[in-house]
């Protein structure tokens, strides 16, 4: 189902500011439906925040990347379930106990398993935290840990999303941050790819922050980032 959403609808436009007020300032200008509020935003604005964009019917990705013991993690998913936000995100390096700790205790909003953050390059992974494991063979055995465990879906960068798509099937929701149109700044981004050509690889969702949000106009940006996705 998710394959065959429209661009406008596929587009999560990534709220990284410091307030509530540059948040719905920038909902004002922009005519998304799906938003994503990341630790930054959280820890300033709180779950009003998440009230204000409901009431005005916006679908709501909650960006936590939990990642505690079970129980933790259990019982924070417990109070985000209350808050009816439409993705959560866990971290998949918490473990299989983690993630179906966290599956039963969330409910209804969709959970999904962060592999390994888009800023993150194989040789950081191996040199920096040890992991000998291929970055692109590590990712998967987390979003395939994840689909066992019952979650919905994964982030992930485009680059690893065709092959993610070929081993989970059509029904495991990838999303995907990273998203960079050609030509432009990649910031702290590492594994990125255009808005088309992540779509090509099976991405259901784009996650896109900075090239809308610090952009001299936004909804230019925005018209811009859904026209390339139609490319």
């Amino acid at each position: 189902m998710e394959r065959n959403l429209n661009p406008h609808d596929r587009l999560i436009v990534a709220l990284d500011v410091p307030s509530a007020a540059a948040a719905l300032d920038l909902c004002d200008r922009l005519p998304a439906t799906f938003y994503k509020i990341g630790l930054e935003l959280y820890l300033a604005a709180g779950a009003g925040l998440i009230a204000t964009l409901k009431q005005r019917q916006k679908r709501v990705f909650l960006d936590l990347k939990l990642h505690d013991i079970p129980n933790t993690v259990a019982a924070a998913c417990r109070v985000i379930r209350d808050y009816d936000v439409d993705f959560v995100t866990v971290h998949g390096a918490g473990g299989a106990a983690m993630l179906t700790a966290a599956q039963e205790a969330i409910a209804a909003p969709r959970l999904l398993v962060v592999t390994v953050l888009t800023s993150i390059t194989p040789a950081q992974l191996s040199e920096q935290l040890h992991i000998a494991t291929p970055l692109g063979t590590y990712g998967q055995h987390l979003a395939e840990m994840a689909q066992n465990c019952g979650l919905a879906g994964a982030i992930c960068s485009p680059q690893e999303a065709a092959a993610l798509r070929r081993a989970l099937g059509p029904d495991f929701l990838l999303v995907t941050p990273g998203i960079r149109p050609a030509g432009t700044d990649l910031g702290d981004q590492r594994r990125t790819l255009t808005p088309a050509e992540a779509i090509a690889q099976g991405a259901d969702y784009l996650v896109i922050g900075r090239p809308i949000t610090a952009a001299p106009d936004p909804l230019v940006a925005w018209e811009e980032m859904i026209a390339a996705m139609e490319g």
